[in-house]
């Protein structure tokens, strides 16, 4: 079977309409219309219920969907395996948000460099949607992210819980600041920062990355909500401030990762992450 029908089955899975699909595999919705008919004849079976509200799997869909898994699971794992570097055996790919690699991932890394030496990492920098996707597919072994979605045969698992601070350049800029910069966490971050806020509108800046925040504060000023980690050490070298009385929120990380893999390497990069986040719930996030 060809590879890129088990994709875009997985893609419609994963997004629940043909539109989306093709817009995460940058093809035509004609495209994955036909990727999919031919999957569906070539099975014998109807795959997706097509409706108002989009795709849903069928029966023979949700039976199909653990063997598309392990097909384009399969493809990866033999192109990482033939690709292998001298003297390593296996290779794991975590793909994570940028801000999770602020002070948190690295330390993963250096563990992971210790426990499994003779192991390659491929190391990633996504978004939940993207990440999800890789993990639908294969291709992404764990996922470290704030707003993962529930998906069969994945498992989520909690972390740590992010301390989110409001924090300024300048404290004389005062709340609400019209400098604020609103850093794109999340759904839960969204819905947190309206329940506490409800006098500030749309904010004339919006970043999806908070690394580019930080940097936008640093050199023009302003205000915005950063996990703890990403601003301590300006707030010790008091180039931002916390804002006073200014509510503490908390954004839980999680990580997912597939249920049902036997693979001992993911045993052992899992344990290492939960091991750090133990570590980092007792610094308080």
């Amino acid at each position: 079977m060809d590879t890129e029908l088990a994709r875009t089955f997985l893609a419609v899975a994963a997004t629940g309409n043909f539109v989306a699909a093709a817009s995460r595999l940058h093809v035509t919705q004609s495209t994955v219309s036909a990727r999919i008919h031919n999957l569906e004849t070539l099975l014998g079976a109807r795959l997706f219920q097509r409706g108002r509200n989009g795709a849903e799997l069928t029966p023979a869909g949700k039976r199909f969907l653990r063997h598309a898994k392990h097909l384009v699971r399969t493809v990866e794992q033999a192109r990482h395996d033939v690709g292998l570097p001298q003297g390593f055996h296996d290779v794991l790919t975590l793909s994570g948000r940028i801000a999770v690699w602020e002070g948190f991932l690295p330390h993963w890394v250096a563990w992971m460099r210790k426990a499994a030496p003779d192991v390659s990492l491929r190391l990633e920098i996504g978004f939940e949607a993207d990440i999800m996707q890789g993990l639908i597919e294969g291709s992404v072994d764990i996922g470290v992210m704030y707003t993962p979605t529930s998906r069969p045969g994945l498992v989520v698992e909690a972390l740590f819980d992010e301390t989110l601070l409001l924090v300024t350049s300048d404290l004389a800029r005062g709340w609400p600041d019209p400098g604020y910069i609103h850093i794109d966490w999340g759904p839960e971050f969204h819905a947190l920062f309206s329940d506490h806020h409800p006098e500030v509108g749309p904010p004339a800046l919006v970043a999806n990355i908070g690394w580019l925040g930080v940097q936008q504060l640093l050199t023009y000023g302003g205000s915005g909500y950063f996990p703890q980690r990403l601003v301590r050490q300006y707030l010790d070298a008091g180039r931002l401030w916390q804002i006073p009385d200014s509510p503490t929120l908390r954004l839980p990380a999680w990580m997912v990762f597939p249920r049902d893999s036997p693979s001992a390497t993911l045993a052992v990069a899992l344990a290492g992450l939960r091991e750090l986040a133990r570590e980092e719930r007792g610094r308080g996030g």
